[in-house]
Protein backbone atom coordinates (compact mmCIF):
# COMPACT_ATOMS: atom_id res chain seq x y z
CA UNK A 1 0.00 0.00 0.00
CA UNK A 2 1.59 3.37 -0.92
CA UNK A 3 1.67 6.17 1.97
CA UNK A 4 -0.19 8.97 0.86
CA UNK A 5 1.76 12.15 1.26
CA UNK A 6 -0.56 15.62 1.43
CA UNK A 7 0.25 17.91 -1.44
CA UNK A 8 0.49 21.14 -0.39
CA UNK A 9 -2.07 23.81 -1.46
CA UNK A 10 -2.05 25.51 -5.51
CA UNK A 11 1.17 27.62 -5.09
CA UNK A 12 0.13 31.61 -6.04
CA UNK A 13 1.18 32.13 -9.80
CA UNK A 14 -0.36 32.94 -13.14
CA UNK A 15 -3.43 31.46 -14.07
CA UNK A 16 -1.02 29.62 -16.52
CA UNK A 17 1.29 28.41 -14.40
CA UNK A 18 -1.90 27.12 -12.23
CA UNK A 19 -2.98 25.33 -15.46
CA UNK A 20 0.26 23.49 -16.14
CA UNK A 21 0.57 22.18 -12.26
CA UNK A 22 -2.92 20.96 -12.66
CA UNK A 23 -2.60 19.26 -15.80
CA UNK A 24 0.76 17.37 -14.72
CA UNK A 25 -1.24 16.14 -11.71
CA UNK A 26 -4.45 15.24 -14.13
CA UNK A 27 -2.17 12.90 -15.51
CA UNK A 28 -1.23 10.96 -13.05
CA UNK A 29 -4.81 10.56 -11.57
CA UNK A 30 -5.54 9.56 -15.17
CA UNK A 31 -3.16 6.51 -14.56
CA UNK A 32 -5.45 4.89 -11.86
CA UNK A 33 -3.72 1.81 -10.43
CA UNK A 34 -0.80 2.02 -12.59
CA UNK A 35 1.12 -0.50 -13.89
CA UNK A 36 0.23 -3.07 -11.70
CA UNK A 37 -3.37 -2.55 -11.74
CA UNK A 38 -3.45 -2.65 -16.14
CA UNK A 39 -1.09 -5.45 -15.68
CA UNK A 40 -3.37 -7.51 -13.55
CA UNK A 41 -6.07 -6.62 -16.15
CA UNK A 42 -4.01 -7.78 -18.88
CA UNK A 43 -3.59 -11.08 -17.59
CA UNK A 44 -7.41 -11.45 -17.32
CA UNK A 45 -8.21 -10.33 -20.70
CA UNK A 46 -9.41 -7.33 -19.96
CA UNK A 47 -9.28 -3.89 -20.83
CA UNK A 48 -8.64 -0.90 -18.34
CA UNK A 49 -11.27 1.38 -17.49
CA UNK A 50 -9.85 3.99 -19.98
CA UNK A 51 -9.14 2.02 -22.28
CA UNK A 52 -12.82 0.65 -23.04
CA UNK A 53 -13.93 3.89 -22.74
CA UNK A 54 -11.21 4.93 -25.71
CA UNK A 55 -13.10 1.84 -27.77
CA UNK A 56 -16.47 2.85 -26.50
CA UNK A 57 -16.51 6.37 -27.68
CA UNK A 58 -16.17 8.09 -31.17
CA UNK A 59 -12.51 9.05 -32.33
CA UNK A 60 -11.81 12.06 -32.71
CA UNK A 61 -14.77 14.06 -30.50
CA UNK A 62 -14.19 15.63 -27.07
CA UNK A 63 -14.91 13.31 -23.51
CA UNK A 64 -15.58 16.04 -20.44
CA UNK A 65 -14.89 14.23 -17.60
CA UNK A 66 -16.49 14.33 -14.60
CA UNK A 67 -14.96 13.84 -10.47
CA UNK A 68 -11.51 13.31 -11.72
CA UNK A 69 -10.73 14.62 -8.50
CA UNK A 70 -13.02 12.59 -6.23
CA UNK A 71 -11.51 11.41 -3.34
CA UNK A 72 -8.29 12.81 -3.96
CA UNK A 73 -6.27 12.37 -0.67
CA UNK A 74 -9.46 11.40 1.73
CA UNK A 75 -8.15 8.02 2.53
CA UNK A 76 -4.90 8.53 3.48
CA UNK A 77 -5.20 4.84 6.02
CA UNK A 78 -5.77 3.13 2.90
CA UNK A 79 -3.53 4.28 -0.08
CA UNK A 80 -4.19 6.44 -2.98
CA UNK A 81 -7.51 6.09 -4.46
CA UNK A 82 -7.29 7.73 -8.09
CA UNK A 83 -10.68 9.02 -9.35
CA UNK A 84 -12.25 6.96 -6.53
CA UNK A 85 -12.29 3.98 -8.80
CA UNK A 86 -14.12 5.20 -11.29
CA UNK A 87 -14.36 7.01 -14.48
CA UNK A 88 -17.16 9.20 -15.51
CA UNK A 89 -17.51 10.93 -18.39
CA UNK A 90 -19.73 12.65 -21.08
CA UNK A 91 -19.03 11.87 -24.68
CA UNK A 92 -20.47 10.82 -28.18
CA UNK A 93 -21.50 7.44 -29.26
CA UNK A 94 -22.18 7.05 -32.98
CA UNK A 95 -22.68 10.71 -32.90
CA UNK A 96 -25.30 10.65 -29.45
CA UNK A 97 -24.16 12.10 -26.23
CA UNK A 98 -23.90 9.82 -23.69
CA UNK A 99 -22.63 9.73 -19.87
CA UNK A 100 -20.15 6.65 -19.21
CA UNK A 101 -19.50 5.29 -15.63
CA UNK A 102 -16.82 2.49 -15.34
CA UNK A 103 -15.60 0.89 -12.57
CA UNK A 104 -11.61 0.99 -12.46
CA UNK A 105 -10.54 -2.36 -11.69
CA UNK A 106 -6.51 -1.04 -11.51
CA UNK A 107 -7.51 0.78 -8.23
CA UNK A 108 -8.63 -1.24 -5.37
CA UNK A 109 -10.01 -4.12 -7.64
CA UNK A 110 -12.59 -0.95 -8.46
CA UNK A 111 -14.07 -1.53 -5.07
CA UNK A 112 -16.44 1.18 -3.79
CA UNK A 113 -15.41 3.54 -1.01
CA UNK A 114 -17.99 6.81 0.24
CA UNK A 115 -16.97 9.01 -2.70
CA UNK A 116 -17.04 6.46 -5.40
CA UNK A 117 -20.42 6.01 -4.69
CA UNK A 118 -21.18 9.86 -4.38
CA UNK A 119 -19.56 10.39 -8.09
CA UNK A 120 -22.08 7.26 -9.12
CA UNK A 121 -25.06 9.37 -7.59
CA UNK A 122 -24.08 12.57 -8.94
CA UNK A 123 -23.47 11.06 -12.51
CA UNK A 124 -27.11 9.65 -12.08
CA UNK A 125 -27.78 13.12 -11.25
CA UNK A 126 -26.48 14.82 -14.03
CA UNK A 127 -28.00 12.24 -16.38
CA UNK A 128 -31.30 12.82 -15.22
CA UNK A 129 -30.76 16.39 -15.85
CA UNK A 130 -29.71 16.49 -19.11
CA UNK A 131 -31.59 13.16 -19.81
CA UNK A 132 -28.37 11.95 -20.60
CA UNK A 133 -28.60 7.81 -22.04
CA UNK A 134 -26.57 6.13 -19.36
CA UNK A 135 -23.73 3.65 -20.24
CA UNK A 136 -22.25 1.47 -17.24
CA UNK A 137 -19.01 -0.47 -17.74
CA UNK A 138 -19.11 -3.00 -14.38
CA UNK A 139 -16.02 -4.25 -13.05
CA UNK A 140 -16.13 -3.98 -9.36
CA UNK A 141 -15.12 -6.24 -6.47
CA UNK A 142 -18.43 -4.03 -4.68
CA UNK A 143 -18.37 -2.54 -1.35
CA UNK A 144 -14.96 -1.58 0.16
CA UNK A 145 -15.71 -3.55 3.36
CA UNK A 146 -13.62 -1.80 5.84
CA UNK A 147 -15.72 1.60 5.30
CA UNK A 148 -18.51 -0.10 4.57
CA UNK A 149 -20.69 1.96 7.67
CA UNK A 150 -19.81 4.78 5.74
CA UNK A 151 -21.37 3.08 2.17
CA UNK A 152 -24.55 1.17 3.04
CA UNK A 153 -27.51 2.33 4.53
CA UNK A 154 -27.86 6.50 4.42
CA UNK A 155 -30.35 8.06 1.75
CA UNK A 156 -26.55 8.77 -0.36
CA UNK A 157 -24.86 5.82 -0.11
CA UNK A 158 -25.06 2.93 -2.15
CA UNK A 159 -28.72 1.69 -2.21
CA UNK A 160 -29.70 5.23 -3.45
CA UNK A 161 -27.61 3.91 -6.93
CA UNK A 162 -30.34 1.35 -7.26
CA UNK A 163 -32.97 3.31 -6.03
CA UNK A 164 -31.70 6.01 -8.97
CA UNK A 165 -31.71 3.32 -11.94
CA UNK A 166 -35.58 2.27 -11.46
CA UNK A 167 -36.28 6.07 -11.38
CA UNK A 168 -34.06 6.64 -14.39
CA UNK A 169 -35.88 4.20 -16.33
CA UNK A 170 -39.28 5.13 -15.15
CA UNK A 171 -37.89 8.62 -16.47
CA UNK A 172 -37.58 6.71 -20.05
CA UNK A 173 -34.05 7.49 -20.03
CA UNK A 174 -31.81 4.63 -21.95
CA UNK A 175 -29.89 2.59 -19.11
CA UNK A 176 -26.86 -0.08 -20.93
CA UNK A 177 -24.50 -1.89 -18.44
CA UNK A 178 -21.97 -4.13 -19.66
CA UNK A 179 -20.38 -6.84 -17.37
CA UNK A 180 -16.72 -6.67 -18.10
CA UNK A 181 -15.17 -8.29 -15.41
CA UNK A 182 -16.60 -9.05 -11.16
CA UNK A 183 -20.06 -7.60 -10.08
CA UNK A 184 -20.73 -9.37 -7.11
CA UNK A 185 -23.18 -8.62 -3.65
CA UNK A 186 -25.62 -6.04 -4.09
CA UNK A 187 -23.52 -4.26 -6.82
CA UNK A 188 -25.14 -6.69 -9.01
CA UNK A 189 -28.94 -4.88 -8.82
CA UNK A 190 -27.19 -2.32 -11.07
CA UNK A 191 -27.12 -3.77 -14.40
CA UNK A 192 -30.06 -5.95 -13.79
CA UNK A 193 -32.07 -2.69 -13.12
CA UNK A 194 -30.81 -1.03 -16.41
CA UNK A 195 -32.80 -1.70 -19.73
CA UNK A 196 -30.10 -3.37 -21.10
CA UNK A 197 -27.92 -5.81 -19.88
CA UNK A 198 -24.47 -7.26 -21.96
CA UNK A 199 -21.88 -9.83 -20.34
CA UNK A 200 -18.55 -10.78 -21.24
CA UNK A 201 -17.10 -14.16 -21.30
CA UNK A 202 -15.14 -14.79 -17.64
CA UNK A 203 -16.98 -12.38 -15.92
CA UNK A 204 -18.54 -13.07 -12.75
CA UNK A 205 -22.14 -11.53 -11.55
CA UNK A 206 -23.69 -12.40 -8.50
CA UNK A 207 -25.11 -12.38 -4.81
CA UNK A 208 -22.60 -14.02 -3.13
CA UNK A 209 -19.53 -15.98 -4.49
CA UNK A 210 -18.25 -19.44 -4.03
CA UNK A 211 -16.43 -19.09 -1.04
CA UNK A 212 -19.46 -17.05 0.60
CA UNK A 213 -21.95 -19.52 -0.13
CA UNK A 214 -19.79 -21.99 1.43
CA UNK A 215 -19.91 -20.18 4.66
CA UNK A 216 -23.55 -19.54 4.50
CA UNK A 217 -24.72 -22.48 3.74
CA UNK A 218 -22.28 -24.88 3.19
CA UNK A 219 -22.97 -25.06 -0.58
CA UNK A 220 -19.53 -26.04 -2.90
CA UNK A 221 -20.51 -24.17 -6.60
CA UNK A 222 -18.42 -23.51 -9.35
CA UNK A 223 -17.83 -20.14 -10.25
CA UNK A 224 -19.30 -20.31 -13.95
CA UNK A 225 -22.32 -22.19 -12.41
CA UNK A 226 -23.12 -19.40 -9.83
CA UNK A 227 -22.16 -16.30 -11.88
CA UNK A 228 -20.88 -16.97 -15.06
CA UNK A 229 -22.03 -15.24 -18.69
CA UNK A 230 -23.24 -18.89 -20.27
CA UNK A 231 -25.34 -19.68 -17.04
CA UNK A 232 -26.68 -15.79 -17.16
CA UNK A 233 -27.71 -16.13 -20.83
CA UNK A 234 -28.52 -19.77 -21.04
CA UNK A 235 -30.10 -20.50 -17.60
CA UNK A 236 -31.22 -17.28 -15.13
CA UNK A 237 -31.99 -15.70 -18.52
CA UNK A 238 -30.23 -12.57 -17.30
CA UNK A 239 -28.11 -10.89 -19.52
CA UNK A 240 -29.55 -9.90 -22.92
CA UNK A 241 -25.86 -10.14 -24.99
CA UNK A 242 -23.35 -12.38 -23.99
CA UNK A 243 -19.88 -11.55 -25.58
CA UNK A 244 -16.56 -13.20 -26.31
CA UNK A 245 -14.38 -10.24 -25.15
CA UNK A 246 -14.41 -6.16 -24.45
CA UNK A 247 -13.98 -5.32 -27.79
CA UNK A 248 -16.61 -7.30 -29.07
CA UNK A 249 -19.18 -5.79 -25.90
CA UNK A 250 -18.08 -2.59 -26.73
CA UNK A 251 -18.66 -2.44 -30.41
CA UNK A 252 -22.20 -4.39 -29.78
CA UNK A 253 -22.79 -1.56 -27.10
CA UNK A 254 -22.16 1.12 -29.99
CA UNK A 255 -24.31 -0.78 -32.00
CA UNK A 256 -27.29 -0.83 -30.09
CA UNK A 257 -26.56 3.10 -29.26
CA UNK A 258 -27.10 3.37 -32.85
CA UNK A 259 -30.52 2.52 -32.58
CA UNK A 260 -31.59 4.98 -30.54
CA UNK A 261 -32.93 8.64 -32.81
CA UNK A 262 -30.18 11.00 -33.89
CA UNK A 263 -29.56 13.94 -31.79
CA UNK A 264 -30.91 17.83 -32.82
CA UNK A 265 -28.66 19.26 -34.60
CA UNK A 266 -26.53 21.93 -33.14
CA UNK A 267 -26.77 25.66 -32.80
CA UNK A 268 -24.98 28.57 -35.21
CA UNK A 269 -21.71 29.23 -33.56
CA UNK A 270 -20.60 32.79 -34.52
CA UNK A 271 -17.29 32.90 -32.18
CA UNK A 272 -16.46 35.21 -29.58
CA UNK A 273 -15.29 38.89 -29.48
CA UNK A 274 -12.12 37.84 -27.63
CA UNK A 275 -10.04 34.48 -28.09
CA UNK A 276 -10.18 32.51 -25.59
CA UNK A 277 -7.10 32.32 -24.23
CA UNK A 278 -7.46 36.14 -23.42
CA UNK A 279 -8.68 35.30 -20.43
CA UNK A 280 -5.54 34.12 -18.90
CA UNK A 281 -4.64 37.59 -19.65
CA UNK A 282 -7.60 39.00 -17.81
CA UNK A 283 -8.36 37.35 -14.80
CA UNK A 284 -4.84 36.78 -12.17
CA UNK A 285 -3.83 33.85 -10.77
CA UNK A 286 -4.72 34.67 -7.22
CA UNK A 287 -7.33 36.45 -5.39
CA UNK A 288 -5.57 39.40 -5.41
CA UNK A 289 -5.95 42.48 -8.60
CA UNK A 290 -9.08 43.57 -10.56
CA UNK A 291 -10.41 42.73 -13.51
CA UNK A 292 -13.35 43.33 -15.81
CA UNK A 293 -16.00 40.87 -15.85
CA UNK A 294 -17.47 41.92 -19.17
CA UNK A 295 -13.80 41.15 -20.70
CA UNK A 296 -14.10 37.99 -19.58
CA UNK A 297 -17.52 37.49 -21.41
CA UNK A 298 -16.18 38.49 -24.15
CA UNK A 299 -13.98 35.64 -24.26
CA UNK A 300 -17.31 32.84 -23.81
CA UNK A 301 -20.26 34.76 -25.15
CA UNK A 302 -21.07 34.24 -29.16
CA UNK A 303 -19.57 38.06 -30.22
CA UNK A 304 -21.89 41.05 -30.23
CA UNK A 305 -24.72 39.11 -28.48
CA UNK A 306 -24.15 40.16 -24.77
CA UNK A 307 -27.32 43.01 -23.37
CA UNK A 308 -26.49 43.74 -20.30
CA UNK A 309 -29.59 44.45 -17.83
CA UNK A 310 -29.31 47.29 -15.62
CA UNK A 311 -25.87 48.45 -16.31
CA UNK A 312 -25.77 51.24 -14.58
CA UNK A 313 -27.38 49.58 -11.21
CA UNK A 314 -25.86 47.17 -8.49
CA UNK A 315 -22.42 47.18 -10.98
CA UNK A 316 -20.87 44.56 -8.52
CA UNK A 317 -22.31 42.21 -10.24
CA UNK A 318 -23.43 41.84 -14.12
CA UNK A 319 -26.04 40.66 -15.45
CA UNK A 320 -27.13 40.13 -18.61
CA UNK A 321 -28.49 38.04 -21.79
CA UNK A 322 -26.37 36.63 -24.37
CA UNK A 323 -25.85 33.53 -26.66
CA UNK A 324 -23.29 30.51 -26.36
CA UNK A 325 -22.58 28.42 -29.25
CA UNK A 326 -25.74 29.92 -30.65
CA UNK A 327 -28.07 29.16 -27.35
CA UNK A 328 -29.74 32.01 -25.50
CA UNK A 329 -28.33 32.18 -21.88
CA UNK A 330 -28.85 34.76 -18.76
CA UNK A 331 -25.51 35.49 -16.91
CA UNK A 332 -24.94 36.71 -13.34
CA UNK A 333 -21.27 37.30 -13.04
CA UNK A 334 -19.42 39.15 -10.04
CA UNK A 335 -17.76 42.26 -11.44
CA UNK A 336 -14.00 42.45 -10.29
CA UNK A 337 -13.50 46.56 -10.56
CA UNK A 338 -14.02 49.14 -7.96
CA UNK A 339 -16.84 51.06 -8.19
CA UNK A 340 -18.86 54.40 -7.60
CA UNK A 341 -22.59 54.53 -7.53
CA UNK A 342 -25.05 57.44 -7.86
CA UNK A 343 -24.86 58.49 -3.94
CA UNK A 344 -20.96 58.61 -4.24
CA UNK A 345 -20.81 55.65 -2.26
CA UNK A 346 -17.25 53.10 -3.44
CA UNK A 347 -18.39 49.71 -3.49
CA UNK A 348 -15.30 46.86 -3.66
CA UNK A 349 -15.42 44.50 -6.73
CA UNK A 350 -16.54 40.81 -5.43
CA UNK A 351 -18.41 41.52 -2.96
CA UNK A 352 -22.26 41.80 -3.09
CA UNK A 353 -23.98 44.73 -1.50
CA UNK A 354 -27.76 45.56 -1.57
CA UNK A 355 -28.58 46.88 -4.44
CA UNK A 356 -26.45 44.31 -6.67
CA UNK A 357 -27.95 41.68 -5.23
CA UNK A 358 -31.60 42.55 -5.82
CA UNK A 359 -30.16 43.27 -9.33
CA UNK A 360 -29.46 39.67 -9.41
CA UNK A 361 -32.62 38.63 -7.97
CA UNK A 362 -34.61 40.27 -10.36
CA UNK A 363 -32.28 38.88 -13.11
CA UNK A 364 -32.80 35.44 -11.77
CA UNK A 365 -36.89 36.11 -12.09
CA UNK A 366 -36.65 37.81 -15.53
CA UNK A 367 -34.81 34.50 -16.87
CA UNK A 368 -37.24 31.99 -15.62
CA UNK A 369 -40.28 34.36 -16.58
CA UNK A 370 -38.45 34.32 -20.55
CA UNK A 371 -37.60 30.33 -20.15
CA UNK A 372 -34.06 30.77 -20.16
CA UNK A 373 -31.27 28.72 -18.80
CA UNK A 374 -28.62 30.87 -16.37
CA UNK A 375 -25.45 30.47 -16.57
CA UNK A 376 -23.39 32.20 -13.09
CA UNK A 377 -19.76 33.31 -13.02
CA UNK A 378 -18.63 33.25 -9.36
CA UNK A 379 -15.58 34.92 -8.31
CA UNK A 380 -17.31 36.37 -4.67
CA UNK A 381 -16.14 37.52 -1.41
CA UNK A 382 -19.29 37.16 -0.06
CA UNK A 383 -21.70 40.45 0.83
CA UNK A 384 -20.79 43.64 2.70
CA UNK A 385 -21.02 43.57 6.33
CA UNK A 386 -20.81 46.94 8.57
CA UNK A 387 -23.20 49.41 9.91
CA UNK A 388 -23.93 50.84 6.48
CA UNK A 389 -25.03 47.75 4.64
CA UNK A 390 -26.98 45.91 7.80
CA UNK A 391 -29.22 49.35 8.03
CA UNK A 392 -29.69 49.53 4.23
CA UNK A 393 -31.22 46.02 4.51
CA UNK A 394 -28.32 43.81 3.22
CA UNK A 395 -29.42 40.36 5.15
CA UNK A 396 -33.03 41.40 3.46
CA UNK A 397 -31.62 41.76 -0.07
CA UNK A 398 -29.52 38.43 0.31
CA UNK A 399 -32.42 36.52 0.97
CA UNK A 400 -34.34 37.93 -1.97
CA UNK A 401 -31.48 36.38 -4.36
CA UNK A 402 -31.57 33.27 -2.39
CA UNK A 403 -35.19 32.91 -3.21
CA UNK A 404 -35.42 33.79 -6.61
CA UNK A 405 -32.19 31.19 -7.01
CA UNK A 406 -33.95 28.26 -4.71
CA UNK A 407 -36.93 28.40 -6.32
CA UNK A 408 -35.60 28.94 -10.03
CA UNK A 409 -36.96 26.26 -12.79
CA UNK A 410 -34.74 26.63 -15.52
CA UNK A 411 -31.54 25.09 -15.78
CA UNK A 412 -28.59 26.02 -14.11
CA UNK A 413 -24.94 26.58 -14.52
CA UNK A 414 -22.13 27.29 -12.45
CA UNK A 415 -18.94 28.58 -13.64
CA UNK A 416 -16.18 29.48 -10.02
CA UNK A 417 -13.19 31.45 -11.69
CA UNK A 418 -11.73 32.78 -8.30
CA UNK A 419 -13.51 32.87 -5.17
CA UNK A 420 -16.40 31.57 -3.66
CA UNK A 421 -16.54 32.46 -0.10
CA UNK A 422 -19.93 32.55 2.31
CA UNK A 423 -22.95 33.45 1.59
CA UNK A 424 -21.95 34.57 -2.14
CA UNK A 425 -21.42 30.86 -2.80
CA UNK A 426 -25.35 30.23 -1.88
CA UNK A 427 -26.95 33.61 -3.51
CA UNK A 428 -24.73 32.52 -7.13
CA UNK A 429 -25.54 28.67 -7.27
CA UNK A 430 -23.53 27.16 -5.16
CA UNK A 431 -23.80 23.15 -4.87
CA UNK A 432 -26.20 23.31 -2.56
CA UNK A 433 -28.85 25.25 -4.83
CA UNK A 434 -28.83 22.55 -7.44
CA UNK A 435 -26.98 23.87 -10.77
CA UNK A 436 -27.02 21.24 -13.18
CA UNK A 437 -23.45 21.37 -13.90
CA UNK A 438 -20.73 22.87 -11.60
CA UNK A 439 -17.32 23.77 -12.99
CA UNK A 440 -14.21 25.61 -11.86
CA UNK A 441 -11.10 26.82 -12.36
CA UNK A 442 -7.41 26.04 -10.98
CA UNK A 443 -7.29 29.23 -9.12
CA UNK A 444 -10.89 28.65 -7.38
CA UNK A 445 -11.43 28.82 -4.03
CA UNK A 446 -14.38 27.28 -1.20
CA UNK A 447 -14.59 28.73 2.34
CA UNK A 448 -16.84 30.27 4.63
CA UNK A 449 -14.65 33.34 4.58
CA UNK A 450 -10.60 34.12 3.73
CA UNK A 451 -7.78 32.56 5.31
CA UNK A 452 -6.41 35.71 7.22
CA UNK A 453 -10.05 36.41 8.33
CA UNK A 454 -10.47 32.88 10.09
CA UNK A 455 -7.04 32.90 11.56
CA UNK A 456 -7.75 36.33 12.53
CA UNK A 457 -11.46 35.21 13.88
CA UNK A 458 -10.46 31.66 15.63
CA UNK A 459 -7.66 33.51 17.19
CA UNK A 460 -9.64 35.65 18.67
CA UNK A 461 -11.68 32.97 20.75
CA UNK A 462 -8.56 30.83 21.11
CA UNK A 463 -7.43 33.90 23.00
CA UNK A 464 -10.21 33.78 24.85
CA UNK A 465 -10.12 30.00 25.98
CA UNK A 466 -7.20 30.57 27.36
CA UNK A 467 -7.79 33.77 29.48
CA UNK A 468 -10.42 32.28 31.12
CA UNK A 469 -8.50 29.23 32.44
CA UNK A 470 -6.04 31.60 33.60
CA UNK A 471 -3.42 31.34 30.94
CA UNK A 472 -1.75 34.32 29.19
CA UNK A 473 -0.53 33.53 25.37
CA UNK A 474 2.59 35.33 24.81
CA UNK A 475 2.92 36.98 21.18
CA UNK A 476 5.17 34.26 20.01
CA UNK A 477 2.13 31.75 20.96
CA UNK A 478 0.06 33.84 18.74
CA UNK A 479 2.01 33.95 16.42
CA UNK A 480 2.43 30.34 15.83
CA UNK A 481 -0.79 29.86 16.43
CA UNK A 482 -2.34 32.59 13.89
CA UNK A 483 -0.10 31.43 11.05
CA UNK A 484 -0.95 27.45 11.85
CA UNK A 485 -4.51 28.04 11.70
CA UNK A 486 -4.49 30.02 8.37
CA UNK A 487 -1.95 27.19 6.82
CA UNK A 488 -4.58 24.55 7.74
CA UNK A 489 -7.36 27.06 6.27
CA UNK A 490 -5.98 27.96 3.14
CA UNK A 491 -5.49 23.72 2.63
CA UNK A 492 -9.05 23.51 3.03
CA UNK A 493 -9.68 26.33 0.53
CA UNK A 494 -8.14 24.40 -2.18
CA UNK A 495 -10.23 23.21 -4.86
CA UNK A 496 -9.12 20.36 -5.35
CA UNK A 497 -10.17 19.51 -1.72
CA UNK A 498 -13.40 20.90 -2.81
CA UNK A 499 -13.52 18.55 -6.08
CA UNK A 500 -12.36 15.59 -4.09
CA UNK A 501 -15.48 15.87 -1.59
CA UNK A 502 -17.54 16.29 -4.84
CA UNK A 503 -18.58 19.69 -4.09
CA UNK A 504 -17.76 20.99 -7.87
CA UNK A 505 -18.01 18.22 -11.61
CA UNK A 506 -14.67 19.07 -12.99
CA UNK A 507 -11.83 21.50 -12.46
CA UNK A 508 -11.73 22.68 -16.34
CA UNK A 509 -8.58 24.93 -17.85
CA UNK A 510 -10.20 28.43 -18.15
CA UNK A 511 -9.99 28.11 -22.03
CA UNK A 512 -11.82 25.24 -21.73
CA UNK A 513 -15.16 27.14 -20.76
CA UNK A 514 -16.84 28.21 -23.72
CA UNK A 515 -16.30 24.21 -24.86
CA UNK A 516 -18.07 22.90 -21.73
CA UNK A 517 -20.90 25.36 -21.71
CA UNK A 518 -21.80 25.19 -25.50
CA UNK A 519 -21.82 21.61 -24.93
CA UNK A 520 -23.68 21.66 -21.75
CA UNK A 521 -26.15 23.72 -22.99
CA UNK A 522 -26.46 21.76 -26.31
CA UNK A 523 -27.50 19.05 -24.06
CA UNK A 524 -30.09 20.90 -22.29
CA UNK A 525 -33.64 18.54 -23.41
CA UNK A 526 -37.11 20.03 -24.55
CA UNK A 527 -39.13 20.28 -21.68
CA UNK A 528 -42.22 21.21 -20.68
CA UNK A 529 -42.43 24.86 -19.10
CA UNK A 530 -42.48 24.91 -15.33
CA UNK A 531 -44.53 27.34 -13.44
CA UNK A 532 -42.02 29.82 -11.05
CA UNK A 533 -43.06 30.58 -8.09
CA UNK A 534 -41.56 31.99 -5.11
CA UNK A 535 -42.65 32.37 -1.63
CA UNK A 536 -42.53 35.42 0.61
CA UNK A 537 -39.84 38.18 0.04
CA UNK A 538 -39.16 40.25 3.24
CA UNK A 539 -39.61 44.36 2.32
Amino acid sequence: MRSQQPSPPASPGTLRELVDRFRQEEDRLREGGGAAGRERQNRLGRLTARDRLRELLDPGTPVFELGLWAAWQMYPDWGDVPAAGVVAAIGTVQGRSVLVVANDATVKAGAFFPQSVKKVLRAQRIAMEFRLPLIYLVDSAGVFLPLQDEIFPDDDDFGRIFRNNSVISAMGIPQYAAVMGNCVAGGAYLPVLCDTVLMTEGSQMCLAGPALVKAAIGQVVDPEELGGARMHAEVSGTVDYREPDDPTCLRRLRSLVDLMPSASPPASDVGTARPIEDVYDIVPGTSQGEYDARDLLACVVDRETLEEFRADYGKTVVTAFARIGGRPVGIVANQHIRVQTAAHRLQIGGVLYEDSAEKAARFVMECNQQDVPLVFFQDVQGFMVGRESEQAGIIRSGAKLVSAVSNSVVPKLTVIVGGSFGAGNYALCGKAYDPWLVLAWPNARYAVMGGDQAAETLLSLRVREAERSGKTLSDDEKQAMREEIRSRYIEQTDIRYGAARGWVDAIIPPHETRLWLRTALGLIPSRPRRDFRLGVFQV
